[in-house]
């Protein structure tokens, strides 16, 4: 013990370290992000409603990498703006009305040019999906509304249809994306919630040459293996819809290979999703058919029951109805949605 310390009076010890402890805990909560107050519009509002897979370990900035996500949110006031990070492209839709485009924005984006009337609202906000040379900026940081206005929870489906695709049920080349796509359009026909866990150039089987396989990334957050598994206990999917296969044909998967992918694919979605009702598409170009039927067949001998195969035969035509012989344009998603929507029913 030092001589200082040996003639310091007590009570003045225990202020000492009073102020020490005090200091301390001072120094740590600053050190630590502020948890966000339910209305106040940031990503952890807990009055937002996220729709797909997000990434929300970055505070502050919610990262959705597959095709399809969407934010629902209910707010007060007459206007409401979008935080930013870099450049995207996205679309917005207030109180259920028509989707507006908004190309290469970013920053603080103006989504009321026009001032609303004062009341309650609804804003739905999906981003354009990265693919082919397109690379936005694809994060959703919060909103900003009009002072004293405050965020409220919106009424929300709970119906659940996941869609599990490749460019096909990502949308690529119809106007919008995934919200001209045919999962898209059959779920909203189904007044029910939804996501894609799809993307361009994709396939069921992972191949040598590169072609990403949906039996195991399906398990992930995101699209490369460096994301997190995802945590199936954040919602469960009432229904699931399977269209994979057309890039499996591409890369030269073999049927057996093909076959016992979809099985396991199968296996994975019925251990994550217990309850769940399990439909696989035949692909639009006959790919994999004796295939997918015999996967399906399979889990039914299994004794799994909720697993049933969608015959597409007749759907669309693959002449009148795509962009390309291959993908659907956006009417040919309209004739797919009209004939998936009784199925599901």
């Amino acid at each position: 013990m030092s001589r200082s310390e040996k003639t310091m009076p007590l009570n003045t010890k225990s202020r000492a370290v009073t102020l020490a402890v005090a200091l301390v805990a001072a120094m740590t909560a600053a050190a630590q992000p502020a948890s966000a107050a339910t209305g106040d519009g940031s990503p952890t509002d807990s009055n937002i409603r996220y729709f797909g897979r997000w990434d929300t370990s970055t505070p502050g900035t919610y990262v959705s990498e597959w095709a399809g996500a969407y934010v629902v949110l209910g707010f007060t006031g007459t206007t409401v703006k979008l935080r930013q990070r870099n450049s995207v492209d996205l679309y917005t839709s207030i109180d259920g009305g028509a989707w507006a485009s908004h190309p290469n924005v970013h920053g603080t984006v103006n989504l009321t040019s026009t001032r609303l009337p004062a009341g309650t609202h609804t804003l739905r906000v999906a981003y354009r999906q990265v693919s082919g040379s397109y690379h936005g900026d694809g994060v959703f940081q919060g909103v900003i509304l009009d002072s004293g206005a405050h965020t409220v929870a919106p009424s929300v489906p709970s119906r659940i249809i996941e869609f599990i695709g490749d460019s096909i049920t990502a949308g690529y080349h119809t106007s919008k994306e995934a919200l001209t796509a045919y999962g898209w359009v059959t779920a909203e026909k189904l007044h029910a919630a939804h996501t894609e866990i799809a993307r361009p150039s994709v396939c069921l089987y992972p191949t040598s040459d590169g072609c990403i396989g949906m039996r195991d990334r399906f398990l992930k957050t995101g699209m490369e293996t460096s994301t997190p598994d995802w945590d199936f206990s954040r919602y469960q999917a009432s229904d699931v819809v399977i269209n994979l296969g057309t890039n499996d044909q591409t890369h030269k998967v073999s049927g057996a290979q093909f076959q016992n992918a979809y099985i396991t694919l199968l296996e994975r979605l019925r251990a994550k999703y217990p309850n769940t009702t399990i439909y696989a598409m035949e692909t639009f170009r006959k790919y994999y058919v004796n295939e997918t039927k015999a996967a399906v067949t399979a889990r039914n001998k299994a004794g799994d029951g909720k697993v049933r195969y969608i015959d597409t035969e007749g759907w669309i035509n693959t002449a009148t109805d795509t962009m390309d012989g291959i993908h659907p344009s956006d009417a040919g998603n309209q004739k797919i949605a009209a004939r998936l929507a009784p199925v599901l029913g």
